[in-house]
C-alpha cells in the first residue's frame, strides 16, 4: 500500500511557477517528499512577496536577504540561509522570472567586465573546460587585477612589468613548484589576452619568467596490475554507484582517459555499432577510441540502472540534484577506490600512467603509446622512456673501474 503525500498548493505571485518547479525538481532526481517540501518553501516565499507588495521581478538578492531576516526575526528554524533558497531562485532565474544575481555587478564593475571577457575568450577561443577556466585561470586573473587595480577601481594602465614581477614574487612564495608552474601558465594566458584585446599596450607575458621544471627528475607513477584489480574489486556492483565507479575505473585504467575526458562523455559519444567511443580531449580535439569488450559491458551494466534524467552526460550523480559528474568527482572516484582497497591514495592520472607503463612492458613503442594517450607532442610521451630500463641499459655509461652505472 503506497503512502499518501500531502502536496502544498502555492499561492501568491509565484503560484504560476509551482507546477513547473515541481517537475524541474523531479527531473533532477529529488524524491517526492523533497519536492513537496520545496514547494512549501516556494509558497512561503511567494506569500512574503505578496505581503511586501512586490512582484517576482523585484526579488533582488537584497530582498531575498530581507525575506530570510524576517524568518529569523520571527523565530523560525528552517529556510534561514541563502543556501536554503538556492534551488527556487535557480529555477526562477532560469525562467527569467527574477533578476540575475550578478548581471548588474558585472555591468558596473570594471574588474568584473574584464574577467567576464576573459572567461568568454577562454571558452570560445581556447576551447578550455569549465574546470580549467573557473578553477585555474580566472582566479589567477582576479588575483592580479585585485593587486593592480585595487579597491578604488583603477585602470589597467597601472599594469607594468614591475608590478607583474612583484605579484609573482609574493604569490610564488605561497605555493609549491607545481602551484607556481600553474600560476605562471595562467598569468601568461591572461596577459596575452589583455594585449590582444588592446587593454594593455605592451606584451607583458614576456615579463613572466619560467619556473624550475623538476618533472624530468622523477619517474611516472603508475600502479601494478594487482593494485588495479584491487581497485576494481572494491566496487560493489550490486549498487548503481558501484557499477558507475567500476565503469569509470575501467575507462581510466584500460583506455588511459583523463578525468576531464571521462566527465565530458555523453550518451551520444557511444557508438555501439562501430564499437567506438568519441572522446573530447584538450583544445577541442576529438578522437575515436575502440571500446574494449569489458569496458563496454561495464558501461551497459551501469546504464541499466542509471538515473533517468534529462541530462545527457554518461556519468551522473546518484543523489539529488542529479546531473553530470565534474572532473573533481571523477578524481574522487579513484581516491575512494584506493581507500576501499587499502592502497595509498593516488589521482586519476596514475591510472593513465599505468596504461603507458603496461604498454611498454608489452613491447609497444613510444609513438604507439603517444597515439593511444593522444599526446600532441612527442616530448610528452618521452617521459615514459625513463621507465623502459631494458632499452635504456645499453646507453648507461660505465664507471672507470669497469662497473656499470
Amino acid at each position: 500500500m503506497s503512502s499518501r503525500l500531502w502536496v502544498p498548493v502555492a499561492s501568491g505571485p509565484l503560484a504560476p511557477y509551482a507546477a513547473g518547479y515541481g517537475s524541474w525538481l523531479a527531473a533532477r532526481g529529488y524524491s517526492r517528499w523533497t519536492v513537496a517540501h520545496r514547494l512549501w518553501q516556494l509558497d512561503l516565499l511567494s506569500r512574503w512577496i505578496e505581503r511586501e507588495r512586490l512582484s517576482p521581478g523585484e526579488l533582488t538578492p537584497e530582498r531575498v536577504e530581507a525575506f530570510l531576516a524576517a524568518r529569523r526575526a520571527a523565530g523560525y528554524s528552517t529556510w534561514l540561509s541563502l543556501r536554503g533558497t538556492a534551488l527556487p531562485l535557480e529555477y526562477l532565474r532560469e525562467l527569467g522570472a527574477v533578476p540575475g544575481q550578478t548581471t548588474s555587478a558585472v555591468a558596473d564593475d570594471p574588474l568584473e567586465r574584464v574577467l567576464a571577457g576573459y572567461s568568454r575568450y577562454l571558452f570560445d577561443e581556447r576551447a578550455l573546460t569549465e574546470h580549467t577556466v573557473l578553477v585555474r585561470y580566472v582566479p589567477t586573473a582576479r588575483l592580479l587585477l585585485d593587486d593592480v587595480m585595487g579597491p578604488d577601481g583603477g585602470g589597467l594602465d597601472r599594469l607594468a612589468a614591475g608590478s607583474v614581477s612583484s605579484f609573482l614574487a609574493r604569490e610564488c612564495r605561497r605555493r609549491g613548484v607545481a602551484g607556481g608552474r600553474e600560476l605562471v601558465v595562467a598569468l601568461r594566458s591572461f596577459l596575452r589576452y589583455l594585449h590582444v584585446e588592446g587593454l594593455i599596450s605592451a606584451p607583458l607575458q614576456w615579463a613572466v619568467p619560467g619556473v624550475a621544471d623538476l618533472r624530468d627528475r622523477s619517474l611516472p607513477r603508475g600502479l601494478d596490475p594487482a593494485a588495479v584489480r584491487r581497485l576494481l574489486a572494491g566496487c560493489d556492483r550490486r549498487r548503481t554507484i558501484g557499477r558507475r565507479d567500476y565503469a569509470i575505473l575501467l575507462l581510466l585504467s584500460r583506455l588511459g582517459l583523463r578525468a576531464g575526458e571521462v566527465a565530458a562523455l555523453t550518451l551520444e559519444d557511444l557508438d555501439w555499432h562501430a564499437g567506438e567511443l568519441l572522446v573530447a580531449g584538450k583544445g577541442g580535439r576529438y578522437d575515436r577510441l575502440p571500446l574494449a569488450v569489458d569496458v563496454g559491458e561495464a558501461i551497459v551494466s551501469y546504464l541499466r540502472c542509471r538515473p533517468r534524467i534529462a541530462d545527457r552526460a554518461l556519468f551522473v550523480r546518484v543523489v539529488a540534484p542529479a546531473g553530470a559528474l565534474r572532473t573533481s568527482a571523477v578524481s574522487g572516484v579513484v581516491r575512494s577506490a584506493c581507500k576501499r582497497a587499502g592502497l595509498e591514495s593516488v589521482g586519476s592520472h596514475a591510472l593513465r600512467h599505468t596504461v603507458a607503463t603496461e604498454m611498454l612492458k608489452q613491447g609497444a613503442s613510444l609513438p604507439e603509446i603517444g597515439e593511444v594517450l593522444r599526446h600532441r607532442e612527442q616530448k610528452t610521451t618521452a617521459i615514459y622512456a625513463k621507465v623502459d630500463r631494458k632499452t635504456l641499459r645499453p646507453l648507461a655509461r660505465r664507471w672507470p673501474d669497469g662497473g656499470a652505472v
